[in-house]
C-alpha cells in the first residue's frame, strides 16, 4: 500500500481521534477542528478517517453511523441506545469466542468485536 502523504490536516484529524474517548463520528471531528481549520472540509474528515481505517491506523465502528476509534487492538464497546455515545467497556478480549464460533459454524475466525447496547448514565437521568 502507498504511504500516504503528511498533511497538518491528517495529523490533527488522527489526534482528534485518539484524543476522544467518544469513539467520534466524521461530523464530530469536523466540529471540533473547524474552528481550528477553517478550510477544512467535511469530505476530507470522512475521507482522512477512511483511509486511516483502511491502513490500521485507527478501527472504524459499524453502526447507523460510522465511528472511528484510536485504538486498534481487540477491546470491547457499549453503546447508548438513546443518544448514540460509544465509550470502551473494561472487559478483557476473550479468544474463546472465536474458538466457539468456529466450533459452531465451521468458519475460521480471525477475530471478533464485542458491542454492547443499553442507556447510557446521562440518559437514565434524563427519565427520572
Amino acid at each position: 500500500m502507498a504511504a500516504r502523504r503528511f498533511s497538518r490536516q491528517r495529523e490533527q484529524i488522527y489526534q482528534a481521534v485518539c484524543a476522544a474517548k467518544t469513539h467520534p463520528s466524521a461530523q464530530m471531528v469536523y466540529d471540533d477542528l473547524k474552528k481550528d481549520l477553517p478550510k477544512l472540509s467535511l469530505g476530507t474528515v470522512y475521507r482522512n478517517l477512511h483511509q486511516m481505517a483502511e491502513e490500521g491506523t485507527l478501527v472504524e465502528l459499524d453502526g447507523p453511523v460510522a465511528r472511528f476509534d484510536a485504538i486498534t487492538v481487540p477491546h470491547t464497546h457499549i453503546q447508548c441506545e438513546r443518544c448514540g455515545g460509544v465509550r470502551d467497556v473494561d472487559l478483557p478480549y476473550d479468544p474463546e469466542l472465536d474458538r466457539m464460533a468456529e466450533r459452531a459454524g465451521g468458519w475460521t475466525v480471525h477475530g471478533h468485536s464485542l458491542m454492547f447496547c443499553g442507556i447510557c448514565p446521562a440518559c437514565a437521568g434524563e427519565s427520572t
